[in-house]
């Protein structure tokens, strides 16, 4: 068979007409393959709880549909509405707080030699769970001042100032001619003149309270114009007769023994010796009453409240300070090593002293690397749930209550499911903002 040239021209335009097998087919249905599990994964486990949550908050416990009575609740409830003032207060104080001083203390380590010694101490406490933080610090917080380790700082410091007095367990016997005064001193009910003596008998006072050095308590003596006081222990083994100073009785070196006039002003002071007596000399005419001051009686310091319903919150956003600030100096610090020198160098040349470079040129370099730490640590805290729950304490529970733990409390403890989906709506809610937030960041980054 002849081949004409009009054949042999139209063979390439054959050659080209003809399409070539697609592998984008094949490829998609790989993608999909190995998408698969995730997507069922992320169905089962995110989608489709965060759809039944919705619905289940317009229902009640036997799954009937209630409208927004559940919502109608939430206003309505004490300890919700403090659990949304308590995540507001810390949205508002946590985050800013352990942004700013992760900034301010990667800009200062920056340029000292052990830099990353100090970032490995401050990220340690990323590593501890909430819940061992959480049992961490309620030793730190144990208000008994011989036990809690920020009492135990706090009271040797206080204590260097002004320590409990001689005796802080002292009394009297009801029948003693003593009064307690406003200020809670112990002051005799009799007035005495120069010439005349006092005796202030105390009891519950123990023998290891006593110092080593005291001696037999006597009867004071008076002469010319000096006023004797002696302050003893109203008791001694075997009983005795109260009120009278007796063998075997000791005086209370260490008591801090005032005189009063008669408008109540101190004109006189003094602290007993061995014996328990000191003796006043040209104070006057008088008449005066003699009295124990009140730091004979001061216990000193005992201990802060740290998780006391005043207090509770403030003391959570510490704990949590402590365990992220390590996240926000990492980060930063960071951003700060990838910072262009020479701009930075640039400002100096030009006059700019360290803090404007901060100020002027560092900070708003930084701005998207901070962005990022604030707004994850905001996403951090409205989700926070089990180091409130271990730290505060049962009592103070409602003080400290947040969304997160309200949601668990309504939702698991108290079995009122259709209240609980809603407080886990609202905190949706709370939380949507802020993310999209933070992809808009991340976009604009990339």
């Amino acid at each position: 068979m002849s081949v004409t040239s009009a054949d042999v021209r139209a063979r390439p335009e054959r050659a080209r007409t003809r399409r070539k097998p697609s592998a984008g087919g094949s490829k998609k249905w790989v993608a999909w393959a190995f998408l698969a599990p995730a997507a069922v994964i992320i169905g089962a486990l995110i989608i489709y709880p965060t759809i039944d949550t919705i619905a289940q908050s317009f229902q009640n416990e036997s799954r009937q549909f209630v409208g927004v009575d559940n919502y109608k609740a939430i206003t309505e409830s004490p300890r919700i509405l403090t659990a949304i003032r308590n995540t507001f207060i810390w949205v508002v104080v946590a985050p800013a707080l352990i942004t700013g001083f992760g900034l301010i203390v990667a800009v200062l380590t920056e340029r000292v030699s052990y830099t990353t010694a100090i970032r490995v101490v401050l990220f340690m406490p990323i590593a501890i769970s909430g819940l061992a933080a959480g049992v961490l610090w309620r030793l730190t917080y144990e208000p008994d001042p011989e036990r809690g380790a920020l009492n135990v700082v706090i009271g040797s410091v206080v204590n260097l100032v002004g320590g409990p007095g001689a005796y802080p367990d002292a009394t009297v016997l009801p029948e003693a001619p003593v009064q307690e005064t406003s200020d809670g001193a112990l002051a005799a009910r009799s007035t005495v003149r120069p010439g005349e003596s006092a005796e202030i008998g105390l009891v519950n006072v123990l023998d290891e309270e006593i110092p080593a050095g005291a001696t037999q308590a006597s009867e004071p003596q008076a002469s010319g114009d000096s006023i004797p006081v002696v302050v003893w222990r109203d008791f001694k083994p075997g009983g005795g007769e109260p009120g009278v100073i007796e063998e075997g009785e000791l005086g209370l070196p260490g008591a801090v023994v005032e005189l009063t006039d008669a408008s109540g002003e101190v004109v006189a002071t003094q602290t007993t010796g061995p014996d328990g007596s000191v003796s006043f000399s040209g104070v006057g005419d008088g008449p005066f009453k003699a009295q124990i001051a009140a730091s004979t009686f001061s216990p000193g310091f005992e201990g802060i409240e740290w998780l006391g319903s005043s207090l509770v919150t403030p003391a959570l956003i510490l704990a949590f300070f402590w365990m992220s600030v390590g996240f926000a100096v990492v980060i930063i610090g960071g951003g700060l090593s990838a910072l262009p020198r020479d701009v930075l160098e640039a400002a100096r040349v030009d006059g700019a002293n360290e803090w404007q470079t901060f100020r002027l040129v560092t900070v708003p370099l930084m701005r998207p690397v901070i962005g990022v730490v604030f707004v994850t640590l905001t996403i951090n805290v409205l989700k926070i749930f089990d180091l409130v729950y271990v730290l505060a304490p049962g009592a103070s529970q409602d003080e400290a209550n947040v969304i997160g733990v309200e949601m668990f409390r309504t939702a698991f403890s108290e079995r009122n499911f259709g209240v609980g989906a809603a407080v886990a709506v609202l905190l949706f809610i709370l939380v949507i903002p802020i993310m999209a937030l933070n992809l808009r960041n991340f976009r604009r980054e990339s």
